[in-house]
């Protein structure tokens, strides 16, 4: 009966030469998916970089960063800022800006 002995796994190195990237490839691709980086070498000298992706929102690092929060209204639609008084009770903008095309202002 032959017994097996228990394969221990290497740590993932910085930079790995294409023959143990190949060997390991599976290992160093989920790595990277996690937000590791690897840099690929050929007779010693880098040539790739094996990198996660960017996320599909491009602020999520952002917001884990405490860097910016989701806003707490709803946006403004554009149309509906031009239709408030600039002063609280005088003309509004899209009032001033017809009246400087027709030259009044």
């Amino acid at each position: 009966m032959t017994s097996m002995t228990p394969h221990r796994e290497q740590p993932l190195r910085r930079e790995v030469g294409v023959r143990e990237l190949h060997d390991q490839l599976s290992r160093y691709v989920r790595h990277a998916a996690e937000g590791g980086e690897v840099i690929v070498t050929m007779r010693g000298k880098p040539v790739a970089r094996l990198t996660p992706l960017p996320s599909a929102d491009p602020f999520a690092t952002l917001r884990a960063r405490g860097l910016i929060q989701e806003p707490t209204r709803p946006r403004t639609r554009l149309e509906d800022l031009s239709q408030i008084p600039l002063d609280g009770d005088g003309p509004t903008a899209s009032d001033i800006v017809i009246q400087m095309r027709r030259g009044g202002i």
